[in-house]
C-alpha cells in the first residue's frame, strides 16, 4: 500500500506536487526494484497520466521525447536513419514486457553507467528539458549525467522531455554482454557518421558501461573525419579511444576485458554501417 498517492492530469499539477519532494512513477521497472521495503517510501508522484510527456514529435527545432515515452513507443516511432541506433539501443533495454513499461525520462534519470539508451542519445547531441514551478531549463544530456545514480535534477524539478537538433547521417548502436538478451552491458557503443562521396564528414562515438557516466569520444571522432567510410573500422587508434574511458572491475568483467571489449566493438560497428551503406 502506497501513501499519499497522487496521480496529476495536467504537468502544472505534477509540478506543483514535485515541489513536496515525491517519489517520481512512470514505468516503475527500476523504482520497484530498488525498493528496500514492501511499501514506496513517502507520497509517490504518478506522471503516467500527462499525455503532454508522452509520445515523439518534430519541429524545425529537431526531434521532441516527452520523457514518458517508452522504449515500445520509440521502437514504433517514424525516425530518420540517424535515429537506428536508438531504436537498436531501445530493442536492448530489457525484454518487450519491460519496453512496453518502461520510459526514456526513468532511464536517463536512473543514471545508470550501463543505461543502454545514453550513449545512442549522446551522438544524436541530445538536450533534457528540466522543468519546475519557476519556469524551465535545458542542458546538454553531458551535463545531466554526472555519476553513478546523480544527475543535475534540481530539487522540485521534473524531467520532461529529451531534445534532439535536427540530425543526419547513419547510425547505429552495440553492446556486449554476458548472455545475448536480457543482460546488463559489460561494455556498449554508438556511433554517427555523416558521410559524402564516400568520405567521413561528421563522426559521433559513444563509449557506455565503460565510465560511472557515458562518454564520447571526441579525438577518435576528429581523426575519422576525411576517411573513407569503408575503411574506417580499420582506422580506429585505442590511443585515441581508451584514454576518454575509465572502466571499473566487478563481477561481469575486470577494467582490461571492458577496454577491449570497446574498441572492437566500435570496429564491428564502424565495419557493420561501411556494409549497410554499401547494400
Amino acid at each position: 500500500m502506497v501513501q499519499n498517492y497522487y496521480r496529476p492530469s495536467t504537468l502544472a499539477d505534477a509540478l506543483a506536487a514535485a515541489q513536496n519532494g515525491a517519489v517520481i512513477a512512470a514505468g516503475c521497472t527500476d523504482l520497484f526494484a530498488a525498493s528496500q521495503s514492501q511499501t514506496m517510501q513517502g507520497p509517490v508522484l504518478d506522471i503516467t497520466g500527462l499525455a503532454a510527456l508522452r509520445g515523439v514529435s518534430q519541429s524545425a527545432a529537431g526531434w521532441r521525447i516527452g520523457a514518458a515515452t517508452s522504449w515500445a513507443d520509440i521502437i514504433a516511432a517514424k525516425l530518420p536513419a540517424a535515429f537506428a541506433g536508438l531504436k537498436q539501443a531501445a530493442r536492448e533495454v530489457g525484454s518487450v514486457q519491460i519496453q512496453t513499461s518502461a520510459t526514456i525520462g526513468g532511464n536517463l534519470c536512473n543514471a545508470s553507467p550501463a543505461a543502454d539508451g545514453v550513449p545512442a542519445l549522446l551522438v544524436l547531441e541530445a538536450q533534457v528539458e528540466l522543468a519546475s514551478a519557476a519556469g524551465v531549463r535545458r542542458l546538454p544530456l553531458s551535463a545531466f549525467l554526472l555519476g553513478p545514480r546523480q544527475t543535475a535534477l534540481a530539487a522540485g524539478e521534473l524531467l520532461t522531455a529529451v531534445l534532439i537538433p535536427p540530425v543526419a547521417g547513419i547510425s547505429g548502436f552495440a553492446k556486449l554482454g554476458a548472455r545475448r538478451y536480457l543482460v546488463i552491458s559489460i561494455a556498449m557503443v554508438a556511433a554517427r557518421l555523416e558521410v559524402a562521396a564516400g568520405k567521413i564528414s561528421h563522426a559521433a562515438l559513444a563509449v557506455g558501461a565503460c565510465s560511472a557516466v557515458a562518454q564520447r569520444l571526441p579525438a577518435q571522432e576528429a581523426a575519422l573525419v576525411g576517411l573513407r567510410l569503408s575503411g574506417a573500422a580499420e582506422r580506429l587508434e585505442p590511443g585515441l579511444i581508451l584514454p576518454a574511458l575509465a572502466p571499473i572491475a566487478d563481477i561481469r568483467a575486470d577494467a582490461a576485458y571492458r577496454q577491449t571489449s570497446a574498441v572492437v566493438l566500435l570496429r564491428r560497428l564502424l565495419a557493420r554501417l561501411a556494409e549497410e551503406a554499401e547494400q
